[in-house]
């Protein structure tokens, strides 16, 4: 069963991302959707994975889903998720991170 989180912990978790770490959304969606998106911000999430919104290269917005490395069950699961998921990110882009386009 997926595990679904109440609106503040949404809220704080989202708040966070698109405050402290636009360039780590940036680099989870190049390495796992588009590599040229921008405007890249997660949107959500739940136990199985997170939710992000970009620009596309023709300018549309697009919806991805990326599913979580670990299992994701309470809050500070989120966390660790999240640090996991952008290190495999850098891995895939060769070690260099993809916030080259983070406006």
């Amino acid at each position: 069963m997926t595990q679904h989180f109440d609106n503040d912990v949404i809220s704080a978790i989202l708040a966070h991302m698109n405050g402290d770490h636009v360039a780590d959304n940036h680099t989870i969606v190049h390495a796992f959707a588009d590599p040229a998106a921008s405007d890249v911000a997660m949107v959500g999430f739940d136990g199985d994975g997170g939710d992000w919104e970009y620009s596309d290269a023709a300018g549309a917005t697009v919806r991805t889903r990326i599913p979580w490395p670990a299992e994701v069950v309470e809050r500070k699961d989120v966390r660790r998720a999240v640090v996991e998921l952008h290190r495999g990110a850098v891995q895939r882009l060769g070690g260099e991170r993809g916030d080259r386009k983070s406006t």
